[in-house]
């Protein structure tokens, strides 16, 4: 990066600071999933046990999921989704989304249902007017803003 380089402010990036790398996301997947023991999460997201041990320590210190024993002997643990850990699953929605749509058009390989019994189609709208939050429709402000 050149030395007068000033990275805007982002949440964005503050965000992938702590979710933005493939076995961390994936490990929260399998939560969502109910997955929630260490030896099921890494099957099912092919993680090597050092690297998903890091990645589960990671998220716990930035207080997205939290430890419970549940064995003493030898000590083992499972881990749950914190209030702010379930917050992703929008995100995680719309990441599917956006792969069935783009790779996996002909055959998604999972459908979710919403609770009453149709397909999920998860959309992004406005809180305030309903209106759809896509490109193009909204208008950043605040800090970090460039102005051209």
């Amino acid at each position: 990066m050149p030395k007068d380089a000033e990275p805007r402010p982002c949440s964005i990036a503050d965000t992938l600071d702590i979710i933005g790398e493939r076995w961390t996301i994936l490990a929260i997947r399998e939560l969502f999933h109910g997955v929630r023991r260490f030896d099921g999460i890494a099957r099912n997201t092919g993680a090597s046990r050092d690297i998903l041990t890091t990645r589960l320590r990671k998220l716990e210190s930035a207080g997205l999921i939290r430890r419970e024993r549940y064995s003493d002997h030898p000590p083992r643990h499972e881990y749950h989704l914190t209030a702010a850990g379930r917050e992703l699953g929008e995100v995680l929605l719309a990441l599917a989304k956006w792969g069935d749509r783009h790779l996996n058009a002909d055959d998604p390989p999972v459908r979710w249902h919403h609770s009453c019994g149709e397909l999920l189609d998860p959309a992004m709208v406005c809180a305030h007017c309903g209106g759809p939050a896509v490109s193009g429709a909204h208008t950043p402000v605040g800090r970090g803003v460039l102005n051209a």
